[in-house]
C-alpha cells in the first residue's frame, strides 16, 4: 500500500509537470502559428510552379526589375550571388524547387541572413501583387521570401522557449523513466498479489464447493432414507396390488363384455334374474368361448371406485349389492338413466348426490317443465325429471338421444322449437314410481332402464337402521359417524397412493434432489399411517356396533317379510294396492 500511495503521488506530480510543459508548448506553438498561414500559402504557391514556369524566368535575356528584385532575393536565402546570372543558372537546377520546398528554416534563418535579405524585403516594391503583374511564377517566390523573413523573426522569439521546451522535455522524459520503473515494479508486486488472490479464492472456493457437496451429500442420504422408509410400508400393498393388477390384465377383455352387456341389459331386472344372467349365461358363454374373464366378476367391484360406493351410501343409497350396481348403471352408463323406483330410493339418493350442484326437480305435468330444462341444459345443471309415465314427451328426445352438433363454435341441442347451447356439465335424471311399467322397445335404447325396486335384504338394512336408531341412537349415530369417516380415510388413502405414483413418474433426473417430493411422501406416508391406525380402530369399533345392532335383526326381518307380503297382494287380486313412501 505504501508503494501504492508513492508511485500515486509521483504520478501526480508529473502529471502536473506535463501540464506545465504543455503550456510552454502551447506557448512556442502560438508564435509559431503566426508565421504558419503565410508559410503554408507560400509552399502552396511553390507547389503550384513547374519547370515551365521557372522557365519562363528563365528565358528573360533582361528580366523585369521587380522579377530581379525576387530572384536576387531568393539567391540571398539561398546563400548565392545575388546576381541575374546566377539566378538563371540555379534556375536551371532540376531540384531547385524542392529544395525551396525542404529549405532548412531553423538553420538557415539566423540573425544575419534576416537583416541581409531585408534590404530587398523593406523595398515597398517587393509585393507579390506587384509582381506578380510582371510574372506569376516570380509571385510564388517572393510569397516564398516573405515567409522566410516572417518566419525567420518569429522563429527567432520562439527560439528560446523552445530551449526551455527541450529542458523541460527532457527532465519530463527522465521522470516518466522512473515512474515507469516504479509502475513496472508495483504492477509486479499487484501482479503477484493477484496470483496469490487468485490462488486463494480457488483455494476457498474448493473449500466451499466440497462443503456444499457434503451437505449435498448428506441431504441425499437423509433424502434416501426417508424415501426408503416412506415406500417401504408401500412395498408389500403395492407387490399385492401389481400381482392382481397382472391377473386382472389377461381377464380384462371378458370382463370389459360383461360390464357391457350389464350396463346395457342388466338394469331392468331384480337380483335374482341379474344372477341367473351372469353364472347361467354370460360366464358360461365367455367360458364356452375361450375368452378370459374373473371366476369371481362383480359388476359393482369392476367399475366401481370404493370410496365413490362409501360416498353414495353416505349420500343415501342402500347398502346392498343390487343398490350398488344401480349406482354403477346411474353415474357411469353413457345414456341417462331412467329409473324405476316406486320406493323413491333412487329419488332421495340423486337428490342427495346432486344437491351441491344446484339440482333442478321437475315433472313433465308442469307447465314450465321445458322452459326449466333448457335453463339447465344451457348453465350446466343437472335435471331430475319425477314421476315419468309409461311414455316420455317426445320434445325430450334430442336430449335423450344426445342429438348435439356445432353451431357457431358451441355444441347446441333443439329442444322443441328452440335451438339451446348445450352445456359440457349437465346431467338428466328420469324416475317413475310406478312399481312394473312397460316401456316400449324404442325408448329403452335411449335411456338406461335401471331397476331401484326395493329388494328384502336393502329393506332389512334400511329398517334396521331405524330400528336402532330408535331404540339405540347413540349406536346408529356412532356407526354412521364411523362410516362417513371411513369413507373419507379410504378415500384420501387412495388420492395419497394416486399422488404418490404421480409424483414418482414425474420425477425426472436424480430422484433424491427432488426435496418436494422427499417431503411429500414422508409427510404423505405419515398421514397413511395415521389414517391405516385409525381406519384399524375404527373397523373394530364399527364390528362392535354391528355386533349390537344384529342383536336387533328379528324386527327388520319381520317388516320386510310383511312389507312384501302385503306388495304381493296385488298378484292375487288387483284391488290390493299398498304403497309405502320412504
Amino acid at each position: 500500500d505504501e508503494q501504492q500511495r508513492s508511485v500515486k503521488a509521483e504520478s501526480e506530480k508529473i502529471g502536473k509537470e506535463e501540464a506545465e510543459t504543455q503550456i510552454i508548448a502551447d506557448d512556442a506553438q502560438k508564435d509559431l502559428d503566426e508565421a504558419l498561414p503565410a508559410l503554408a500559402s507560400a509552399e502552396e504557391a511553390l507547389n503550384a510552379l513547374n519547370k515551365k514556369d521557372l522557365s519562363e524566368i528563365k528565358a528573360y535575356a533582361k528580366p523585369p526589375p521587380l522579377v530581379e528584385l525576387v530572384m536576387e532575393a531568393v539567391m540571398v536565402l539561398r546563400k548565392k550571388p545575388a546576381t541575374w546570372d546566377e539566378a538563371k543558372k540555379d534556375l536551371g537546377n532540376a531540384s531547385f524547387l524542392s529544395e525551396l520546398i525542404s529549405y532548412d528554416k531553423d538553420s538557415n534563418l539566423n540573425d544575419a541572413m534576416i537583416a541581409k535579405v531585408s534590404k530587398w524585403t523593406n523595398k515597398p516594391e517587393f509585393d507579390p501583387d506587384l509582381v506578380g503583374k510582371q510574372s506569376g511564377a516570380a509571385k510564388s517566390l517572393c510569397m516564398w521570401v516573405r515567409a522566410m523573413v516572417v518566419y525567420g523573426r518569429v522563429s527567432k522569439n520562439v527560439a528560446p522557449k523552445k530551449a526551455k521546451l527541450k529542458q523541460a522535455m527532457e527532465t519530463l522524459s527522465k521522470k516518466r523513466a522512473q515512474l515507469k520503473a516504479a509502475q513496472d515494479e508495483l504492477q509486479a508486486v499487484t501482479d503477484k498479489m493477484l496470483s496469490l488472490k487468485h490462488k486463494y479464492d480457488e483455494s476457498v472456493g474448493l473449500k466451499e464447493r466440497l462443503v456444499s457437496e457434503s451437505a449435498e451429500l448428506e441431504a441425499k442420504l437423509d433424502r434416501a432414507q426417508r424415501l426408503v422408509g416412506g415406500l417401504g410400508g408401500e412395498r408389500s400393498r403395492w407387490d399385492s396390488s401389481a400381482t392382481d393388477l397382472e391377473a386382472k390384465t389377461t381377464q380384462l377383455v371378458g370382463d370389459c363384455a360383461i360390464s357391457a352387456a350389464f350396463l346395457s341389459y342388466g338394469g331392468a331386472f331384480n337380483t335374482e334374474y341379474r344372477v341367473d344372467l351372469l353364472s347361467a349365461t354370460w360366464l358360461p358363454t365367455l367360458k364356452k368361448l375361450e375368452v378370459p374373464a374373473s371366476e369371481s366378476y362383480s359388476f359393482a367391484d369392476f367399475l366401481a371406485d370404493p370410496s365413490d360406493v362409501r360416498t353414495w351410501n353416505i349420500q343415501g343409497l342402500p347398502t346392498d349389492g343390487f343398490s350398488t350396481e344401480n349406482g354403477v348403471m346411474v353415474t357411469r352408463g353413457r345414456r341417462w338413466p331412467l329409473c324405476v323406483d316406486p320406493q323413491f330410493q333412487a329419488n332421495k339418493w340423486i337428490r342427495n348426490m346432486e344437491k351441491d350442484h344446484n339440482l333442478g326437480v321437475y315433472k313433465l305435468s308442469q307447465s314450465d317443465f321445458v322452459r326449466n330444462v333448457e335453463a339447465c341444459v344451457q348453465y350446466g345443471r343437472p335435471v331430475l325429471l319425477e314421476n315419468v309415465g309409461e311414455t316420455i314427451d317426445s320434445i325430450l328426445e334430442p336430449l335423450l338421444t344426445k342429438s348435439i352438433y356445432k353451431s357457431g363454435g358451441s355444441n347446441c341441442v333443439n329442444i322443441g322449437d328452440s335451438v339451446v347451447e348445450y352445456h359440457d356439465d349437465f346431467k338428466l335424471y328420469l324416475t317413475t314410481k310406478l312399481p312394473s311399467p312397460h316401456y316400449a322397445p324404442e325408448v329403452s335404447t335411449k335411456v338406461v332402464l335401471v331397476n331401484f325396486t326395493i329388494t328384502p335384504v336393502g329393506l332389512q338394512d334400511q329398517l334396521l337402521g331405524i330400528t336402532v336408531e330408535v331404540e339405540r341412537n347413540d349406536l346408529e349415530q356412532e356407526r354412521q359417524r364411523l362410516v362417513i369417516q371411513n369413507a373419507g380415510f379410504k378415500k384420501q388413502l387412495a388420492e395419497i397412493e394416486d399422488k404418490i405414483l404421480k409424483m414418482l413418474s414425474e420425477a425426472g433426473g436424480d430422484i433424491l434432489e427432488d426435496e418436494e417430493l422427499i417431503n411429500t411422501l414422508s409427510a404423505s406416508k405419515v398421514t397413511s399411517n395415521e389414517i391405516g391406525v385409525a381406519l384399524e380402530a375404527a373397523e373394530k369399533t364399527e364390528a362392535t356396533i354391528n355386533d349390537t345392532r344384529m342383536r336387533y335383526t328379528p324386527y327388520p326381518e319381520r317388516g320386510s317379510l310383511l312389507f312384501f307380503c302385503i306388495a304381493d297382494l296385488r298378484n292375487i287380486e288387483p284391488m290390493y294396492q299398498y304403497s309405502l313412501d320412504w
